[in-house]
């Protein structure tokens, strides 16, 4: 037999060509087979990638299992009966391009899902608006007690920088008779935030409105001013992993030293609150840079399992007395 017709006898061959594919199987699509290798694989890339985690998780392994769950529309908290469950070849591609996707990329998880979680609470998020993540999602479960005495006594309230409308959503479950006015200076955050608060069906109560801090909502007045603003330092904005590079800098920075929009907030918000309302705003981990810029301020720090120091509440009452200087 000639070089020629042996080599047209094994192209027809089925079991050449059988075997002839088999050499060229390998890599994660032909190795990884159950939803416990795949997660084996991601939490091995992700520590050599070197990834962060800081939208909503502590480690790789949470990453991991936070991605490939999503991924695969599996519930996000019941891992363990779907470990040994095969995985199909076509979400297998699916998988290994949103895995090297956070790995190549650093892109966020939210983002490569397109939803983000506080609590029990999902949204839609992509990179027009940041992660959500907020100290204030464990305050409001308690409708902000102690401070707030009778939550359904709440019947205006304004979320500051509302961003995705997260916290507008939370506020509006916590307080059931209020009327929430949510604010942001972005026309992309309000266009997310609008598909958030339709997927509550909070159109009739949720008001979202374009203006930069106070200005377009001037004359309003609220029980309750809730702020979760930029407040990242200009220091801190250049050390930043590259996980928080994908999200909107104008949600993040705040000047040299991340009280920019802080202090608008403590100038103005005495007149935009009723008798006793409440100002309440989260700043990470700058307390000391804020008690330092307000010496005058009786800050009341509240309690949350990130700590005593990312969240500061105050009274219109306090704001008068201080009179707190925009500049």
């Amino acid at each position: 037999m000639s070089h020629e017709t042996q080599h047209d006898h094994d192209h027809l061959d089925p079991d050449h060509e059988e075997a002839h594919e088999h050499e060229h199987e390998h890599g994660p699509l032909a190795e990884l087979v159950t939803v416990r290798d795949w997660l084996r694989y991601a939490v091995t890339r992700f520590n050599r990638a070197g990834i962060f985690c800081g939208h909503g998780v502590q480690d790789s392994f949470d990453e991991a299992v936070w991605l490939i769950l999503g991924t695969l529309a599996l519930p996000l908290d019941r891992l363990e009966p779907f470990l040994d469950a095969c995985i199909p070849g076509e979400e297998r591609i699916g998988l290994l391009e949103a895995i090297e996707q956070r790995a190549d990329e650093r892109l966020p998880t939210a983002y490569i899902l397109g939803e983000a979680w506080l609590g029990d609470f999902r949204f839609t998020v992509d990179e027009r608006v940041i992660v959500p993540r907020s100290f204030f999602a464990e305050l409001l479960e308690d409708g902000l007690a102690p401070w707030v005495d009778a939550p359904e006594a709440i019947t205006r309230a304004l979320d500051m920088c509302t961003g995705s409308g997260c916290l507008a959503i939370l506020m509006a479950h916590a307080f059931p008779n209020a009327a929430i006015t949510a604010v942001d200076l972005s026309d992309d955050a309000l266009d997310v935030a609008r598909i958030n608060v339709a997927d509550y069906g909070l159109e009739e109560r949720v008001e979202l409105v374009r203006s930069d801090v106070f200005a377009q909502v001037d004359g309003r007045r609220f029980d309750l001013i809730l702020s979760n603003p930029p407040y990242v330092t200009a220091e801190a904005m250049d050390a930043l992993p590259p996980e928080y590079l994908h999200e909107p800098r104008m949600a993040l920075a705040s000047g040299d030293d991340g009280l920019d929009v802080v202090r608008r907030l403590l100038a103005q918000a005495a007149d935009h609150l009723n008798p006793g309302g409440i100002l309440a705003v989260e700043v990470g981990h700058n307390r000391h840079i804020v008690e330092e810029a307000f010496p005058e301020l009786p800050f009341n720090w509240l309690s949350t399992r990130g700590g005593d120091d990312m969240v500061f509440l105050l009274r219109r009452e306090d704001l008068q007395h201080a009179a707190v200087a925009a500049d």
